[in-house]
């Protein structure tokens, strides 16, 4: 992040702590900030990832998309096809 009290240390710390799935506040703990410091430094953290895989997929996704339907399970005996018992559906891109 750009603007930030937080030394480079405490903020690559920071994120060894988020990408190891440690909560805010035992991170906060652990490094020596305040609590809302690294439940604010996660949420910013989270909105990256966000913003960059939205990203990705508007590259991914573009022109058009077919989508594709199957069913899964159900039992061999009685009724067959997409009414028989037991089957989910399912929806393939």
């Amino acid at each position: 992040m750009r603007k930030s009290r937080l030394s480079s240390a405490k903020q690559s710390k920071l994120i060894e702590h988020f990408v190891a799935g440690t909560t805010a506040r035992c991170a906060a703990d652990l490094i020596g900030v305040n609590r809302n410091t690294a439940a604010y430094y996660f949420q910013r953290l989270r909105e990256i990832i966000a913003y960059e895989l939205e990203q990705e997929s508007h590259e991914v996704f573009t022109g058009e998309i077919e989508v594709d339907e199957s069913y899964f399970g159900g039992t061999r005996k009685g009724k067959r096809g997409r009414g028989s018992a037991g089957k989910v559906p399912c929806l393939a891109c």
